[in-house]
């Protein structure tokens, strides 16, 4: 019996040492886990962050290369383009040419209407002079 009890008593101290040892040891390894989680996610975080700003950056520096092109262009491109001056000339000297000759044909016009006018006279004046004797 009493090599029970020291049995038994040899148990009870180890399972209370181990109690002691393995519980401080387990809380321990349940922080560290929680930190290591917690670390992984910190990590995921930052990844997800950089990646972000890396995409934000090359975006951005895409719209800054579209947008200078572009300015730039039209900054070197004239005012009016030369097809619409050349149009714009053209249609000029049409209506100069078309003014001149509606011009023409009222001047052949009222000359005309001044032969005739003076013809009509002639005739008035003669027909008095007939109707007169």
């Amino acid at each position: 019996i009493r090599l029970i009890q020291n049995t038994n008593q040899a148990l009870a101290e180890k399972i209370q040492a181990s109690i002691a040892t393995a519980i401080p040891l387990w809380k321990n390894q349940v922080v560290i886990a929680l930190t290591l989680l917690r670390q992984k996610d910190a990590v995921t975080a930052q990844r997800q962050v950089s990646e972000t700003t890396n995409d934000l950056l090359k975006k951005n520096s895409e719209m800054l290369k579209i947008s200078a092109i572009e300015t730039a262009k039209e900054n070197e491109r004239g005012i009016v383009d030369i097809e619409t001056l050349q149009t714009t000339q053209n249609d000029l000297i049409e209506t100069i040419q078309e003014t001149l000759r509606i011009q023409k044909e009222g001047k052949e016009k009222r000359r005309h209407a001044e032969v005739e006018l003076g013809h009509m006279e002639e005739d008035l004046k003669q027909k008095l002079l007939d109707l007169t004797q």
